[in-house]
């Protein structure tokens, strides 16, 4: 499979689970054996039915309607695509695969992240989405950023800045 096709896979998949929501069709974009992983707060799950539960319990419909995501880049190469993103949302409903547990604080959010996603022909097999968490607790007024190392959305803007957005 061409490394545009791979591209063309990752954005139906994208597609499949913020703009229609739909647990079948994210899981028709699949291997038979999947794995999802969000290293921050370690969510997601290994196998097909833990693969599905999540997206159904804690994922596909769980974002604000708000949601957007802007991608910064793209790197393909053998069986893996990369994307550098922003996720803007408003924090009005609980996001389970983001802040399990935390209640709806009503902040702005501006969090950069990556996807890796590795593919089996044309399927996914596998996503790693990396953030730093503590910019997102910062940003939803859960973490004190003062005396600490840590940012808030200016790790966003900084990328909005140097991509000329």
């Amino acid at each position: 499979m061409g490394e545009s096709d791979l591209g063309a896979v990752f954005d139906e998949h994208v597609a499949d689970e913020f703009v229609l929501k739909d647990v079948e069709a994210t899981m028709s974009t699949m291997t038979a054996q999947p794995y999802v992983w969000h290293l921050g707060p370690m969510t997601g799950g290994a196998g097909y039915d833990q693969v599905k539960r999540f997206y159904s319990e804690e994922f596909i419909g769980r974002f604000p309607e708000d949601i957007q995501l802007t991608q910064l880049s793209r790197t393909v190469g053998g069986n893996h695509v990369i994307d550098e993103l922003i996720l803007s949302f408003t924090h009005d409903v609980e996001i389970p695969a983001l802040l399990p547990g935390v209640a709806p604080t009503g902040k702005s959010v501006e969090l950069a992240l990556v996807v890796v996603m590795g593919f089996e022909g044309d399927k996914v097999a596998h996503e790693h989405i990396y953030w730093d968490q503590a910019s997102l607790l910062v940003q939803v007024g859960l973490l004190d950023p003062s005396g600490l190392p840590v940012t808030g959305a200016a790790q966003a803007a900084k990328l909005r800045e140097l991509a000329g957005l």
